[in-house]
C-alpha cells in the first residue's frame, strides 16, 4: 500500500539502537528508523562479508600505507580494533578504522575513507562521531590521529569536531609526506 511504512527488522532495530546512543560527554544527532527505510546510510560494525568492499575502498582512497585484506580480516575479529562502516542500500560507502591498546586511555583513529561519489554528504563526520562513541564506550578519554599536512578536507573535519593540532611528524607516511598529529579529549 502506498504511504505505508514497513516495520524495521530486528537487525535494523539493533543497528538503530547502536547508532542512536549518544555519549553523555559528546552528544550526537539521533538517527530515526525512517532513515533506514529511505536508504539513508547507517553506521555499523564491519563484518567479514564486507572485506571486498573494504579493500576496494582502501585501494581507491589511499595510494600508500594501505590496509591489506588480511589486516582487515584480523581487525574485524580483534578486540583491540574496531572497523566501522557506513552502509546504504547494501553498499559500503565509507569506513573508519580505530585501534585500542590495553590499559591506554586514548584510542587511535587510523583512517576514515569515503567512496568518491559519496563525499561531501556528512559521512566522514558520521563515522568520526561513531568512532568517538566507540572509544568512549571502551573507556577512552581521548582520541588521537594523524593526517597528511596537505589533506585540507580532513583537517577541516577534525578541527570542526574539536581536535587540537599537537605537532608535525616529518616523513610520517611511506611516501615521505609529513603528518599533523591531532588529539581530542572527551
Amino acid at each position: 500500500m502506498a504511504g505505508r511504512r514497513r516495520r524495521p527488522s530486528l537487525a535494523q532495530r539493533e543497528v538503530l539502537r547502536l547508532n542512536c546512543r549518544s555519549s553523555s560527554r559528546s552528544p550526537v544527532p539521533q538517527v530515526h528508523s525512517r532513515c533506514i527505510l529511505r536508504g539513508m546510510p547507517v553506521i555499523r560494525r564491519a563484518r567479514l562479508s564486507d572485506l571486498d568492499a573494504l579493500v576496494a575502498l582502501e585501494q581507491a582512497s589511499f595510494d600508500h600505507d594501505q590496509v591489506s585484506r588480511a589486516q582487515f580480516r584480523r581487525h574485524i575479529a580483534s578486540t583491540s580494533a574496531a572497523v566501522l562502516v557506513a552502509e546504504a542500500a547494501g553498499q559500503v560507502l565509507g569506513a573508519a578504522l580505530l585501534f585500542f591498546r590495553r590499559g591506554a586511555k586514548s584510542a587511535r583513529l587510523y583512517s576514515i575513507a569515503i567512496v568518491h561519489t559519496a563525499r561531501g554528504r556528512g559521512l566522514g563526520a558520521a563515522l568520526l562521531e561513531a568512532a568517538e562513541r566507540e572509544a568512549c564506550k571502551r573507556g577512552c578519554r581521548a582520541m588521537r590521529l594523524e593526517v597528511r599536512t596537505d589533506n585540507a578536507p580532513a583537517i577541516a573535519l577534525y578541527e570542526k569536531h574539536g581536535y587540537l593540532r599537537r605537532r608535525r611528524e616529518p616523513g610520517f607516511y611511506q611516501n615521505g609526506m609529513d603528518a599533523w598529529r591531532y588529539e581530542k579529549p572527551f
